[in-house]
């Protein structure tokens, strides 16, 4: 292992070219802030449904103005939560 392994990298500086794009190895992106209505929508679709399919993915991205990363990713962190909770 390298000697600065496991020391936090940076998010953002002279060389990352912005949050939407990873600064150089190993970075990430910043953490997504949802807005107070993107919660809302996600968390009345989510009592619908806790599985979404690509095409309900698709179409509630294209609503919201997200990724359909960013919501396949949240209702993860959502089921978990959920599981976390019972």
């Amino acid at each position: 292992r390298p000697s600065g392994a496991g020391q936090a990298v940076p998010e953002e500086g002279p060389e990352c070219p912005g949050p939407e794009e990873p600064c150089g190895r190993g970075g990430r992106r910043l953490r997504t802030a949802f807005s107070a209505e993107q919660i809302s929508t996600l968390e009345s679709s989510f009592q619908r449904q806790q599985y979404l399919g690509a095409a309900e993915r698709r179409q509630l991205a294209g609503r919201m103005r997200l990724s359909e990363v960013q919501i396949k990713t949240w209702f993860q962190n959502r089921r978990m939560k959920l599981k976390r909770q019972l």
